[in-house]
């Protein structure tokens, strides 16, 4: 893995002296205000145009801005016809698309798959301006306005969606974004380094078609080019004995019911082996050259047919996620490949430092007026201080997008944004509402070997238990929080992003800080469980670390004088989990005062180990065949309400089902009006059942301690 140049060292594009714009073009007016005769890049994307480094549309723009390009918006435009996409005119070097921060799927639906009506990311809370697969609705309009320009996509929706996916939404097996989407080609995960890249060398002549080399990037292949060497995934980690499957090479597109089909596979082999060398990876002279070896994953078809090929699939592509050793993979796809370069570099804090220090406005774009943006209302006075998490939790996607190598901003560059936000947003009361990102405490936590770090394969650093590579001090964490509430003007500094709390109580001093002086007296903290079984599966720690934590934080909040109370998140229906195990989870939550006032379901995202499961019935945590461990998974609408009506347990809509349940599992004795019942045996005399229940937070704790409970 070389070190690549810093995405500032640049040449600047001669565009550059036209400045920087107040906001980046949206209509063709504010194109001629500054002078524009046309836009070298448009970036089309399903949310309201915020300029703010928390938006996705805003980093990409300003920092292609800094590298001097003409950068135009296209926000949440009407997808149904081409005329939208036409008020900038043709970009010159190519079109950004994006479905915005969040997947337009979960955007749009519920767990249930129910509809929603409101988009945090929309002006006023509305929903349906964004489409359905945005990604791919966008692309096509943008090829009907111009035929001619390079389609590049983006944004989570495409990161997630670069392979063969399972699509929860339509309960099936999808190809790669790209086939859909006919682009040229596909940035995932934190894009900068790639983008900049990729704008310079089409700014130099390039063609899109020319440019395959660039890491974190994935496009349409039709083959594998001469001098790679082709490792079968099965030589990667051994799926087990299966059914006779189509070989990869062979063109799928045709009829898998023909007779001739083993025999066109032997043809197609010798073919194949007549232009690449198939390897086997173990040997340690071959393994050194990854740069040029290639993982064939086992074709769309195949995994479109069989879980265990699936499962297996989604194991090998979360064991080729590390920057340092990762090889590239191929997919057939019918009679084309899909590529996948190696992930892309982290960012250094340099990097990341310039990246956020760019001339953002910090607030929406001046034609939203006086609508609200729920989404920038909840982070305006927020700063992300890192990017990536090394959890490696399996319903998550932040992994799969932002890598496990934690990417840290200096301390003096997220202290220069504090002060921006005193100093230029209207309304600042004081209060800082989080110093975090995908998790709020590993900030500067980095392996403690760069050798190890770069020849690791582990899926988590945390579980099943603290690598002890790891660097767990968070007394940087502790000086950062100290410098940044001293600032003048700041009155309060909150911690509003997720805890991993199994990695906090390795510092105690900063359960202290954190306790004494950066909690609103509630925490938000997400144990996810507390039976092993899911919790395995979700790979996440055990109840124990969950009660050292508890302790801490209750022994802190005394010494402090202050009533502050934990607010642990929970998760319905996760693979891994049966009846039995939400019954424990429910008298766990009776037991320690909380009453869930809003709960989570399991959301089968695309590319999460956690979605392998719920598709497979496998376990991509752990080698995959047929013989393996089998998982089970909710997958009926009633039994998925089941399992949130647990969650639920105070709730008496859910006690004719919770009833029942318990009935079936011979637990009688968990039904009565005692302190240890769960439910009682009759509804309450004037119950009805309510609809459309809307909670402010997700958990509640009652205040009593258990000795008063009912």
């Amino acid at each position: 893995m070389s070190v690549p140049p810093a995405i500032f060292s640049h040449r600047p594009y001669w565009a550059e002296c036209f400045g920087t714009a107040p906001f980046l073009p949206t209509s063709r007016e504010e194109m001629d205000a500054l002078g524009w005769d046309s836009c070298d890049i448009i970036i089309v994307t399903g949310d309201a145009y915020v300029d703010h480094p928390s938006f996705g549309m805003a980093v990409i723009g300003r920092t292609l801005e800094a590298q001097g390009f003409r950068v135009g918006i296209i926000s949440q435009p009407d997808w149904q016809s081409a005329e939208a996409f036409k008020i900038l005119g043709r970009p010159n070097l190519f079109f950004g698309v994006a479905a915005g921060n969040m997947d337009s799927m979960i955007n749009r639906y519920t767990a249930d798959r129910r509809l929603r009506h409101d988009d945090a990311y929309s002006p006023d809370n509305v929903g349906g301006k964004r489409p359905d697969r945005a990604v791919i609705v966008y692309s096509q309009r943008c090829r009907e306005a111009f035929k001619d320009c390079p389609i590049i996509i983006g944004s989570i929706e495409a990161s997630l969606r670069r392979i063969a996916h399972y699509d929860y939404w339509s309960d099936k097996v999808r190809r790669s974004i790209l086939m859909d989407a006919r682009a040229d080609l596909l940035l995932y995960g934190n894009a900068e380094r790639a983008i900049i890249d990729l704008a310079h060398r089409l700014s130099r002549g390039e063609s899109v078609q020319e440019i395959r080399d660039l890491r974190g990037t994935a496009y349409i292949s039709d083959g594998v080019p001469q001098g790679w060497q082709v490792v079968d995934s099965s030589s990667v980690d051994q799926p087990g004995k299966v059914d006779p499957i189509t070989s990869p090479y062979i063109d799928t597109s045709a009829d898998p019911a023909c007779k001739t089909e083993q025999q066109n596979a032997k043809q197609a082999d010798a073919e194949a082996v007549q232009t690449v060398t198939l390897i086997d990876p173990r040997s340690a002279r071959q393994e050194r050259d990854t740069e040029h070896t290639v993982i064939r994953l086992p074709d769309y078809e195949t995994v479109k047919k069989d879980p265990v090929s699936y499962a297996h699939a989604a194991r090998v592509l979360h064991l080729e996620t590390n920057p340092g050793n990762a090889r590239a993979l191929v997919q057939r796809h019918g009679d084309k490949d899909i590529w996948l370069n190696p992930p892309p570099i982290p960012l250094t804090t340099e990097e990341l430092d310039w990246v956020f220090e760019l001339p953002y406005q910090r607030r929406p774009h001046p034609k939203y007026g006086d609508a609200r943006i729920p989404a920038y209302e909840m982070i305006r006075n927020s700063v992300n201080i890192m990017r990536g998490c090394f959890g490696g939790c399996s319903f998550c996607s932040i992994t799969e997008h932002e890598g496990r190598i934690i990417q840290s901003r200096s301390q003096g560059s997220i202290v220069k944004e504090v002060e921006k936000i005193r100093d230029k947003t209207p309304g600042f009361t004081g209060v800082i509402s989080d110093l975090g990102g995908p998790t709020a405490n590993m900030w500067q936590l980095t392996c403690k070997s760069e050798a190890i770090e770069k020849r690791c394969r582990r899926l988590s650093c945390v579980f099943p238990g603290i690598c002890k590579n790891l660097n767990t001090d968070q007394t940087p964490l502790i000086s950062l929080y100290r410098e940044v509430r001293s600032l003048e003007g700041v009155k309060k500094v909150l911690i509003a992003s997720g805890l991993r709390y199994d990695l906090a109580v390795e510092t105690p001093e900063y359960v202290k800080e954190l306790v004494t002086h950066h909690v609103g007296g509630y925490l938000k903290i997400a144990p996810e469980h507390s039976e092993d079984s899911p919790l395995s599966k979700m790979m996440k720690p055990g109840m124990g670390s969950y009660d050292r934590f508890k302790a801490m934080f209750d022994k802190f909040s005394k010494q402090a004088g202050k009533e502050q109370y934990l607010i642990p998140y929970f998760i319905a229906a996760h693979p891994g989990t049966r009846d039995e195990d939400m019954m424990n989870l429910a008298l766990w939550l009776k037991r320690n005062g909380f009453r869930a006032d809003q709960v989570q379901a399991f959301y089968p995202s695309p590319m999460a180990n956690a979605t392998a499961m719920y598709y497979s019935g496998k376990n991509p945590l752990r080698k995959v065949s047929r013989r393996s461990e089998d998982v089970f998974s909710a997958k009926g609408l009633k039994q998925r309400r089941l399992h949130k009506a647990y969650l639920r347990y105070h709730d008496p809509d859910g006690w004719p089902a919770l009833r029942e349940s318990l009935l079936k599992m011979g637990r009688r004795d968990l039904i009565g009006y005692g302190k240890k019942h769960l439910v009682p045996p009759k509804q309450p005399a004037n119950w009805q059942p309510k609809s459309g229940r809307k909670g402010k937070i997700l958990t509640q704790h009652t205040g009593l301690p258990p000795r008063k409970r009912q």
